[in-house]
């Protein structure tokens, strides 16, 4: 109603609260040791997301999830395990019903990042290892491969016969 008058509805967002959720950081080379001289490591950094209504109103809560893994590319003896459950709690006003789901998954995990980045920089040397700053994450392109995963997923069981 309030486009047809010609005033868009304003998007208000407001960041409540973040707070580590959980936190792991396995350290395999001082438990196992070193069994090559030469360490090249590979990182892989895995991402989900989640967001959930909240009982007050206009409230939303939003968990991303890294997992960092890095692996010795000669042996593929793994050197770290990092696992960092990262929340926020967003108060979300103004956006369209059908633009709330992706604006919660992109935008909120967006604005979280960067402290993000920095406890996994921070745990990876506090851990023993170089400071690792990770690359940022396209929240964009990851929604859309989860819709595309979920597509093929409901396409897949009635592509097989009963």
């Amino acid at each position: 109603m309030a486009e047809e008058n010609g005033a868009a509805q304003q998007v208000r967002m407001s960041v409540l609260a973040q707070f580590v959720r959980d936190l792991s950081f396995e350290n395999m080379v001082a438990q196992k040791g070193v069994t090559s001289a030469e360490v090249s490591p590979d990182v892989q950094v895995a991402v989900s997301l989640d967001a959930r209504k909240r009982s007050a109103e206009h409230q939303y809560d939003v968990i991303s999830k890294y997992r960092v893994t890095s692996k010795n590319k000669a042996t593929g003896d793994t050197l770290f395990l990092c696992e960092v459950d990262y929340g926020g709690v967003f108060h979300v006003e103004g956006v369209p019903e059908d633009q709330l789901h992706p604006f919660l998954l992109i935008e909120c995990p967006r604005l979280m990042f960067p402290f993000v980045r920095r406890i996994i920089s921070d745990i990876t040397r506090d851990g023993g290892f170089p400071a690792l700053n990770i690359d940022t994450v396209d929240f964009l392109a990851l929604y859309r491969q989860e819709l595309a995963r979920r597509a093929q997923a409901q396409q897949a069981p009635a592509a097989q016969p009963n």
